[in-house]
């Protein structure tokens, strides 16, 4: 496995976060761990949570929104709870990275902080530049700026054609 590069995984497709999880399991049947924090996802069910939960510890999920409603619907103050929790979830991604707690990390959804003007481009800059120099990352979302694009090592495409 490859190590210390950056992963984007975008597009108007479904399977993005799919194709992230697969990367995470692939590196956890090497040996590896992986976590996985997830943005504007919604709600999981129950079961969902216990399949990640039967992962652990070599694979954790972690999630700090509480909202299951789409961000652009909420309230002004029920944003703004929202954006504390983005925040902490922002946080806790510096931590993982600039501590090197896992072999790979995987920010579900974050592209789209960007793209629905939650979190400036720069602030995910600012993140992803602490992170230690063996540490695989995988970003997913719809949208991809092309000024993250160029800072990536690989990047993939998804498009459902039917």
């Amino acid at each position: 496995m490859q190590k210390g590069y950056m992963q984007i995984i975008y597009g108007p497709g479904k399977g993005k976060t799919a194709l992230a999880l697969g990367k995470g399991l692939s590196a956890v049947t090497e040996g590896k761990t992986a976590v996985l924090i997830q943005f504007l996802q919604g709600d999981l069910d129950e079961d969902q949570m216990a399949v990640y939960h039967r992962l652990e510890p070599e694979f954790q999920v972690f999630r700090f929104e509480k909202s299951s409603e789409s961000f652009a619907r909420l309230s002004e103050e029920a944003k703004n709870r929202e954006l504390m929790n983005i925040q902490n979830g922002l946080n806790f991604a510096k931590k993982v990275m600039a501590t090197g707690e896992c072999d790979i990390l995987i920010l579900d959804g974050v592209l789209g902080l960007v793209d629905q003007k939650i979190v400036p481009l720069e602030e995910i800059k600012k993140i992803l530049a602490v992170r230690e120099e063996t540490m695989r990352l995988v970003l997913t979302g719809t949208v991809l700026p092309e000024e993250l694009k160029e800072e990536a090592d690989f990047v993939i495409r998804l498009e459902n054609v039917k």
